[in-house]
């Protein structure tokens, strides 16, 4: 009788093929079992797959060709809107999205919030003109990977979409200098943002307690706070730096 031993053939037996080790790369490895992609299967050709956000058509184009110039990713999909961006995001499922912070119908921080609530383990790359710590903390808050401006070069923004498809975060450059710079603690509540605002229009602080319904005390004490945590000497200077960190919009 023939007997296979180990592996080994014993008299006419034909030998027993070797078992074939599927490699991975670093990114499908480390996904959470949900967003694991098996490369042939559910991710052709084993490249991140990449959605793309963007309310400029010249932009859009130029993310994919940087993107799709890469061997290790791939666009499956483009949005010209926050709203569509969820839209497709939904259908396709990308590896990672990348989104403008400044979109119609529904702005960048508007998608993230509605794409991580359906999809937790979403990535999530912020893209955009608008720097400011504020902007920046506000966006991871709400569950982005990775947050750059449009300045960033080509390979700083395929290196961010590799590390956002690990789960890695980045901020690249002049972003991580000034988030590191300012502490949580120096953040404006939403009540002193409300104020704030209405300072940035214009109003005195007798308007501005009609129309918040408080006293002119509680807004003088407000405003007091906010230009001790912003270091501001006045309410002016206040307004300035609140739009340079991206508290307020220009």
């Amino acid at each position: 009788m023939e007997r296979v031993t180990d592996g080994q053939c014993i008299g006419n037996a034909p030998p027993r093929p070797a078992a074939r080790t599927v490699c991975s790369p670093e990114w499908a490895l480390n996904l959470s079992p949900r967003r694991r992609i098996v490369p042939g299967v559910e991710n052709q050709n084993g490249k991140l797959r990449v959605l793309i956000a963007d309310d400029h058509p010249v932009m859009r184009d130029g993310l994919r060709a940087a993107i799709d110039s890469a061997a290790d990713m791939t666009v499956v999909g483009e949005a010209a809107d926050g709203a569509q961006s969820v839209a497709r995001f939904r259908q396709l499922q990308p590896d990672v999205a990348l989104l403008d912070l400044q979109m119609p119908e529904m702005d960048g921080l508007q998608a993230i919030a509605a794409i991580r609530a359906e999809y937790p383990d979403a990535r999530l790359v912020i893209l955009t003109t608008y720097p400011g710590d504020a902007r920046v903390r506000q966006a991871l808050a709400l569950g982005a990977t990775a947050y750059l401006l449009k300045t960033s070069t080509r390979d700083d923004i395929l290196q961010a979409i590799r590390s956002a498809a690990i789960g890695r975060r980045t901020i690249v450059g002049e972003l991580a200098s000034e988030v590191a710079s300012h502490a949580v603690a120096d953040m404006l509540t939403a009540k002193e943002l409300s104020a704030l605002r209405l300072v940035a229009t214009g109003h005195g602080n007798k308007r501005i307690a009609e129309m918040l319904c408080i006293s002119e005390d509680t807004v003088k004490a407000r405003l007091k706070s906010i230009m001790a945590k912003l270091g501001a000497s006045d309410r002016t200077h206040a307004v300035t730096i609140a739009i340079r960190r991206g508290f307020l919009d220009s």
